[in-house]
């Protein structure tokens, strides 16, 4: 018969296996990049997928927003650092990541298979959108975390 002390081990030691587990997804906290500017893209929300990010396993980055314009074209920036330390920077045209002419509310998805030796840690992300001429049409920064341990399967 297990005692309550054994009992109470047990499901502490679960617990923490539980919070080392990577989730499906979480909504991310961002900021915007210039406080009290109003970009004509309102972003909504950020999630990530998985998280934390794993090191060779693709991560998807969903970007929720809105907007009164019609966009038609333009460009994805994306900067990430580690630390202070610009470690990528990439280019993409807007509409291979979300369904142009956008609209009203859509959604934009960044996805990026990371390579192994990527070490973990805490990294930030800035994306810019920008329209035609390089208008400014959004830019936010948010944190991920790549983990420090692969992920478990589960079967």
């Amino acid at each position: 018969m297990a005692t309550k002390q054994s009992l109470l081990a047990l499901v502490l030691l679960a617990a923490a296996v539980c919070t080392l587990l990577p989730s499906a997804s979480a909504v991310t906290n961002f900021e915007t990049c210039k406080k009290g500017k109003d970009y004509p893209v309102k972003v909504t929300g950020v999630e990530i997928v998985p998280d934390p990010i794993q090191t060779g396993q693709p991560a998807t980055f969903k970007i929720s927003a809105s907007t009164d314009e019609t966009i038609t074209n333009g460009k994805l920036v994306v900067d990430v650092k580690y630390f202070f330390f610009n470690v990528y920077s990439e280019t993409d045209d807007i509409c291979t990541k979300t369904t142009c002419p956008a609209t009203a509310d859509f959604e934009l998805a960044h996805s990026q298979t990371l390579p192994s030796f990527t070490p973990p840690g805490s990294y930030t992300i800035t994306m810019k959108l920008l329209g035609e001429n390089d208008k400014e049409l959004s830019c936010i920064s948010f944190g991920f975390s790549i983990g420090f341990l692969a992920p478990i399967a589960l079967s």
